[in-house]
């Protein structure tokens, strides 16, 4: 390869590697023919470079993300946009230089701006990284369930802000987090930083990315050592999601990639298509392995096979032989169900339990496994497998007892070993499976009437996943709510299964881009009764969540009978500061105490005037000259509130009343100004 100088001066060359070479190595080579110092120099620079070197995925990190906060007061000082500037371009934004008017007529004065705005034609805009004070807004709360199961929480709020305050009250509290990002193809378009991102947008991906890396880094904290995350995901972003997650959870973490075949179009060139993916990671996989934590599901048309055989059981009166002749016959009906080893479970006992038979030979030769065992009828030693039985004497014997075992009619034959379903009834979840996704699609159109939204997560799958995954009293995330698919998945496996687990619901009141443009042209702005009316939380997530548990559509017709569970639904608000700074808010944190406290029972909504309360599961001291009566009054309830928040900037003061607690409490601090508890700087917090 010939080498061309860039000039006349000898220390200016173009730099080429020889084959099997490094450029740098060779760079230094040629600077250290020609200044040896400089050379010196020069090396320890490059090592450090390649100390501080990032491999693997790497990205432009885009800075700032943007939130619209509605109902924020438009003043001097603050940015705004025009409410109806989302339309697929950059969104212009002014800092506001004064206000005046009165109320209707109040207009600001912006800058690089010659005309006044109408105040109400403007909304404040937050940059990602400005302190924001947060706070939760109830909306509606239904109660079906009992009084001491947890609340299901549906928040409706950007989900990173709502993440940054989960981050306070939820730190590695989390059992199961999944997710159903948007999938950045080009066809679903999807905003970041106050605008839709285009398909033909040179930087979707990177966008992507720091979108979902500020999300995933929140949410591995929320987890607990034993959580772990699935991510859904198309093929478009599905090999950068990989490297994404290495980073954020550490591929020693990466569980499992798992693939759902939903569909496919017959006329592809290449493949038929149609395949999701979750990726399942764990916050720390040795402390699953230490745990034994291994993940089962039941095995598909297990349920319909054992149901049948109930039936065929109280039809033939109780008669094993009938009873099994019934059941084969509705097996036979049930086959394109059942997994194929559940279709040989097709016989019925005398006590009415489903099994088939099976081998009792020993696989591998063992002395202590060859043992006499005698026919129940002639009392002569039966025919004994050449490597001996299965089970040793001990364990036999408890086989015997329960009439597990099978003999012939005589001692000439082997005994077989009964082997019953329910004991079957699980395996270890495929990492691939089929179940077509319109199913999904045409249960959410039952339940709000008519059709809303687009590819909904099928409940059913995401029970499955939640079931093998989780205990039965998890605490499972979806930060991506979307339709609502987690929280009827969670609702329906807890009446399956009588679980406690609680789902926590984090969507927005975005609306799809056909709608907006839609009520653009109606003339109306985002805002408007109008428009928040077609949002996807008012006008999907909610009313779904709302059917499904009350069995009552929003129209007033009938669902369902419904389900015994409890939920309530909130707004993210968002506080002025100066409001923050001369009053303490608590209203507005109540429902984050309540939510920290594991949100069972009545929230303490207002600040007591006694200066303390007691809920079900935490307790108040909003002063603590009051801590008196406020320790007597918990040490006077026979099971103290395990959590008690106590209000005070003094450490001494703080440290004295928490040294007069009654045990098994746990004291946290908050500030006088309560929401200062609270305040996120999104970027500082990472």
């Amino acid at each position: 390869m010939t080498e061309a100088p860039l000039s006349t001066s000898p220390t200016r060359q173009v730099i080429t590697a020889k084959p099997g070479s490094n450029v740098l190595d060779d760079a230094l080579a040629r600077v250290r023919a020609l200044d040896p110092a400089l050379a010196v120099t020069l090396t320890r620079e490059v090592d450090a470079i390649r100390d501080s070197r990032k491999f693997g995925l790497v990205f432009e990190k885009h800075l700032p993300e943007s939130v619209r906060l509605s109902g924020h007061p438009v003043k001097r000082g603050v940015k705004v946009a025009r409410r109806d500037s989302t339309n697929g371009e950059a969104t212009r934004t002014w800092r506001v230089l004064k206000v005046t008017g009165v109320d209707a007529d109040r207009v600001a004065h912006v800058a690089d701006s010659a005309e006044p705005i109408p105040v109400n034609d403007l909304v404040v805009v937050r940059d990602f990284g400005e302190p924001i004070y947060p706070g939760l807004k109830s909306v509606e709360r239904i109660e079906r369930g009992q009084p001491s199961a947890p609340s299901h929480i549906v928040i409706n709020g950007e989900n990173h802000h709502v993440l940054q305050a989960l981050r306070m009250t939820h730190r590695r509290a989390i059992d199961l987090i999944y997710i159903d990002p948007p999938y950045n193809t080009g066809n679903q378009t999807w905003i970041y930083s106050d605008n839709y991102v285009a398909d033909q947008d040179a930087f979707k991906h990177s966008k992507w990315l720091s979108f979902m890396e500020r999300r995933l880094t929140i949410a591995r904290d929320l987890l607990k050592d034993s959580g772990v995350i699935f991510v859904a995901i198309g093929d478009d972003e599905h090999h950068r999601l990989r490297m994404l997650m290495d980073q954020v959870f550490g591929p020693q973490n990466f569980l499992a990639n798992i693939a759902w075949q939903g569909s496919g179009k017959n006329d592809a060139r290449y493949t038929a298509g149609g395949v999701d993916y979750m990726l399942a990671y764990a916050k720390d996989e040795p402390t699953l392995a230490e745990n034994e934590v291994r993940w089962r599901v039941v095995k598909p048309g297990v349920d319909h096979a054992l149901e049948a055989a109930k039936q065929a059981w109280e039809e033939a009166g109780h008669d094993s032989n009938e009873a099994t002749r019934l059941y084969r016959a509705a097996l036979r009906t049930l086959r394109g169900t059942l997994e194929p080893a559940v279709f040989r479970y097709d016989q019925i006992d005398d006590q009415g339990r489903v099994f088939q038979a099976g081998d009792l030979s020993s696989p591998s030769l063992r002395e202590n496994l060859k043992y006499a065992l005698h026919h129940p009828i002639t009392g002569n030693p039966v025919r004994m497998p050449a490597n001996g039985w299965r089970f040793d004497p001990s364990a036999m014997k408890e086989r015997l007892e329960d009439d597990r075992i099978l003999f012939g009619p005589d001692e000439s034959t082997t005994p077989r070993l009964k082997r019953l379903l329910v004991d079957q009834a699980d395996q270890v979840p495929y990492p691939t499976f089929t179940t077509p996704r319109m199913p999904g699609s045409k249960r959410l159109e039952a339940i709000l009437g008519d059709k809303r939204f687009p590819f909904p997560k099928d409940h059913e799958v995401l029970m499955r996943w939640f079931s093998a995954a989780a205990p039965s009293d998890a605490v499972i995330l979806d930060f991506f709510g979307g339709s609502g698919s987690t929280t009827e998945a969670v609702m329906r496996l807890n009446a399956a299964d009588g679980g406690t687990r609680q789902s926590i619901l984090v969507t927005n009141n975005e609306v799809a881009a056909k709608d907006a443009k839609a009520l653009r042209e109606a003339g109306y702005k985002p805002g408007d009764t109008e428009w928040e009316a077609r949002g996807v939380c008012r006008y999907v997530t909610q009313p779904r969540v709302s059917t499904v548990v009350t069995g009552i559509r929003s129209d007033g017709s009938t669902y369902s009978d419904g389900l015994a569970a409890n939920v309530e639904f909130f707004d993210l608000t968002y506080l002025d500061p100066d409001r923050v700074s001369r009053a303490r808010e608590f209203e507005a944190i109540a429902p984050l105490l309540w939510m920290q406290a594991g949100a069972v029972g009545k929230c303490i909504a207002k600040e007591p005037p006694e200066a303390w309360a007691l809920s079900d599961g935490y307790a108040v001291l909003t002063d603590v000259d009051a801590n008196e009566p406020f320790v007597d009054g918990l040490s006077a309830v026979e099971e103290p509130p395990p959590l008690v928040f106590i209000v005070t900037d003094s450490p001494s003061e703080y440290d004295h009343v928490t040294g007069r607690l009654p045990q098994r409490t746990r004291p946290h601090r908050l500030y006088e100004s309560y929401m200062r508890s609270f305040e996120i700087n999104v970027e500082a917090a990472q």
